[in-house]
């Protein structure tokens, strides 16, 4: 055994280097939790991954695995066998299909590495093929459409089309340009069946967007925003969170997310990954295998106070949940009635009141899915419907006016954690549920899909 690890502490994680799997720890520094990882060839890597309160410890929730059908067999082991592999401890409960590589913004900080060079899209009968082979695997999964930027797409309204008669619901990933710059797109979306856009949405000022997208892009996302709306979509607001840059902006985005309910559907908050494409370590004379500094670093905890310091506790840290679903290490979610005086009524059940006992991991996937479908879509797929005969019937009393509210009026707060070659945990990658359907069939976890060495050189990507 490395002496350098303690059997207890011992985890598993990647070279950033050379992308070979090294034993790993968690180790504490004040109250922050560190990923120190050693590579025989490379040194030593060290990486924030959780600071301050609450405790990562407490915050563990211990799941019962609940394998997906294996589309692979175990030979290298995780994660270079995904397809999936026997080793994976999740079903599928969100599937990614990347139906282009093409963008209209070259932003500095970009999952999928989008831009001008990008390669053919995929034709029909191939994202055909594909949705039919993973079908019967995944079950009926909530479905992502991604890139890239969808929208580049001319035929996207057929492709909605195609998965919606597969899956039962459907989701686009999107800037928002070609919605904002085209008024009839989102009414066309929504006839294909459409039933939620996550909304690229980094901030309420424009020198956020400038300073992450390259340009002033706040009044198109408005836009976006209102067409959607109209259409009858349901919106998520999704910042990628940058510290320095939009990090002390996250409760307005927040309060204005609050502000556009029922449009708007909740907000769910990324902090920054370095993966795909980000740019360089600060430091000219920082080498690119050192990696980003802690200073570039963002975890959950932090997005949790920093809501409840910047909304004046509007919400509270007490109010976020982990996951049901995916590991707990990955996400944080809480739930709330938005008032009519536009305060926030939380409908999550305390943390101190979970109940931590080992349970299988597909009562969170199936709860996720669910919450997912009734709460991100629009409003009227859940609101109970008048008959047009009757007359709206005033609220008899509280009770009657909250269930009225809450019909149309809930709003979600929550935050996912991808993992870059630095911090990525291994655990986590076979706990993952949010799945990407390779272009060669394969089902491969979102970390693994997306994660690059320090000089670029793809994990799975290459071998789409």
């Amino acid at each position: 055994m490395n002496p350098f690890f303690l059997e207890a502490d011992m985890r598993e994680s990647l070279c950033p280097v050379c992308l070979q799997r090294i034993p790993a720890r968690h180790e504490h520094e004040g109250d922050t939790v560190l990923q120190v990882k050693r590579c025989p060839r490379h040194g030593e890597f060290r990486t924030p991954v959780w600071r301050g309160l609450p405790a990562m410890q407490g915050w563990k929730k211990p799941k019962l695995p609940t394998p997906p059908a294996p589309g692979g067999s175990r030979t290298k082991g995780c994660p270079f066998d995904c397809g999936l592999c026997p080793e994976h401890n999740q079903h599928t409960c969100t599937l990614l299909f990347e139906i282009t590589s093409r963008c209209n913004l070259h932003c500095r900080f970009c999952f999928a590495s989008a831009g001008k060079s990008a390669p053919p899209d995929p034709d029909m009968a191939a994202l055909r093929t594909l949705m039919d082979n993973a079908r019967p695997r995944t079950g009926p999964c909530n479905v992502q459409l991604s890139g890239g930027e969808p929208t580049m797409r001319d035929d996207l309204p057929q492709i909605i089309g195609m998965a919606k008669e597969r899956f039962p619901f459907v989701q686009l990933n999107t800037n928002g340009l070609r919605i904002a710059r085209e008024p009839s797109l989102a009414a066309q979306l929504a006839r294909a069946g459409l039933d939620s856009v996550f909304l690229q949405f980094d901030g309420t000022q424009d020198a956020i967007y400038t300073a992450l997208r390259g340009m002033p892009l706040l009044r198109e996302k408005m836009e976006a925003v209102r067409l959607l709306s109209e259409a009858g979509i349901g919106i998520v607001l999704v910042p990628t969170v940058v510290p320095g840059v939009n990090d002390d902006n996250i409760g307005e985005i927040l309060r204005l997310g609050a502000a556009l309910c029922p449009a708007v559907r909740g907000v769910h908050f990324q902090p920054v990954s370095h993966f795909g494409r980000h740019p360089a370590p600060d430091g000219a004379t920082r080498a690119p295998e050192q990696g980003p500094p802690p200073a570039e670093r963002i975890t959950l905890p932090e997005i949790m106070r920093g809501l409840e310091k910047q909304t004046a506790g509007l919400v509270t840290t007490d109010d976020f949940l982990p996951p049901g679903c995916e590991h707990s290490l990955c996400s944080f979610h809480a739930n709330y009635l938005v008032r009519e005086d536009g305060g926030l009524q939380r409908l999550s059940v305390q943390r101190s009141a979970c109940d931590c006992r080992p349970r299988p991991a597909s009562e969170g996937a199936d709860a996720a899915k669910a919450f997912v479908k009734r709460q991100w879509a629009a409003p009227r797929n859940g609101a109970p419907q008048q008959q047009e005969s009757t007359a709206p019937q005033p609220p008899a009393d509280d009770l009657d006016r909250f269930l009225q509210r809450a019909a149309t009026h809930t709003f979600a707060v929550s935050a996912m954690a991808f993992q870059d070659v630095w911090n990525i945990d291994l655990e986590r990658v076979r706990g993952c549920c949010i799945h990407v359907a390779a272009p060669d069939g394969r089902i491969v976890p979102f970390c693994a899909w997306n994660c690059t060495s320090a000089q670029g050189v793809p994990l799975h990507r290459s071998g789409q």
